[in-house]
C-alpha cells in the first residue's frame, strides 16, 4: 500500500498497511492478533514468564521486530521448523529441528546461555500455547527445580491461552521423571580431608582435649606458700647491709680495724 492511501502508519510496526482489516504488513509481517478458540484475545505483546528474561509468544509476536526491540528482546527460540526466521540480521535465532519429539535438553541449553549472558529471549511456536509453552515449562522444571504441576500453573497464570496437547504433556511427564532420576543419582558432597593436622595455636592455654591434672592437697613434696625460706648463713655470722662472702664469713667487711676513714675515731659504749 502506498503512503498516500493511508494517512497514519501502523501503531506497532510503523509501516503502512490495513491492519484493522487483518492485512499482513508486506515489510515486517505484522497483522492484527487473532482470537483463540476459547474466546481469549491474543495480545500483540508476548507473555513475560520470568521478569526481564523469558518471554513466551506466538509467531505473530515474533514477527513484530520493532515491538521486540522495544521490550529489549535480542534472542529468539523457534520451536517450529516450519516457521521462518524473519530477522536474522537483528536477532539471534535458535531453531528446533524435530517436529515430533521436543528436544528439551537442546532448548534448555540455549536458554541457559541466554540467562548467563543476561539476554532477553522469546520462545515461540505458531500460536504460543503448545510447543513453546512446553519448552518454557521444561526449563522451569530443570532450572528452578519445580515439578510439572507447579511449572504449568506458573505459565498458565501468565499466559491463559496455554493449552497443551496430550502428546506434549506426556513428553513433559517423561522429562520430569528424567530430572528426578538425575537428582537422585547425584553423589552427596564429600568433605575435604587434609593429609596432616593443622597446627593450632593455644597461646599457653590448655586445649579442650588435654587431661585435667588432679589437685594435690596432701602432697609433702609441694612447697607451702607459708614456708620460710632456708638460708645457709648462721645467725651469729649474719651482717646487715653486707653481701654473703663464702671466703671469710667471720669478719665483717666494715670492722673497726679496717676503717676506710683513718681520721675517724671509733666510739665505744662507755
Amino acid at each position: 500500500m502506498r503512503k498516500r492511501e493511508r494517512e497514519n502508519p501502523c501503531g506497532v510496526c510503523g509501516h503502512y498497511h490495513k491492519y484493522e482489516e487483518g492485512e499482513v504488513c508486506g515489510i515486517c509481517g505484522h497483522r492484527m492478533p487473532a482470537v483463540s478458540e476459547k474466546g481469549i484475545q491474543l495480545s500483540a505483546f508476548p507473555s513475560e514468564i520470568l521478569p526481564e528474561f523469558l518471554f513466551l509468544g506466538s509467531y505473530d509476536n515474533a514477527s513484530r521486530a520493532e515491538l521486540l526491540k522495544t521490550l529489549g528482546i535480542s534472542r529468539i527460540l523457534n520451536t517450529v521448523p516450519a516457521c521462518q526466521n524473519l530477522y536474522k540480521n537483528s536477532f539471534t535465532y535458535h531453531c528446533l529441528q524435530d517436529d515430533q519429539n521436543l528436544p528439551f535438553d537442546d532448548a534448555i541449553q540455549f536458554l541457559e546461555e541466554c540467562e548467563k549472558d543476561r539476554a532477553r529471549v522469546l520462545v515461540h511456536c505458531m500460536l504460543g500455547k503448545n510447543r513453546s509453552a512446553a519448552i518454557v515449562i521444561a526449563y522451569l522444571m530443570k532450572s528452578r527445580r519445580c515439578n510439572l504441576a507447579q511449572s504449568l500453573q506458573w505459565v498458565k497464570e501468565r499466559r491463559p491461552s496455554v493449552d497443551l496437547t496430550q502428546e506434549v504433556y506426556q513428553q513433559l511427564q517423561k522429562y520430569e521423571q528424567k530430572i528426578l532420576a538425575s537428582l537422585e543419582n547425584q553423589p552427596c558432597p564429600v568433605m575435604p580431608s587434609f593429609p596432616s593436622p593443622v597446627t593450632s595455636f593455644n597461646f599457653g592455654f590448655p586445649k579442650p582435649s588435654d587431661p585435667i591434672p588432679a589437685p594435690a592437697f596432701n602432697n609433702s613434696s609441694a612447697p607451702s606458700l607459708f614456708a620460710r625460706p632456708a638460708f645457709d648463713i648462721p645467725p651469729q655470722e649474719f651482717t646487715f647491709g653486707a653481701a654473703h662472702n663464702q671466703g671469710n664469713v667471720s669478719q665483717s667487711p666494715l670492722s673497726a680495724d679496717q676503717n676506710p676513714n683513718g681520721s675517724d675515731i671509733s666510739m665505744d659504749g662507755s
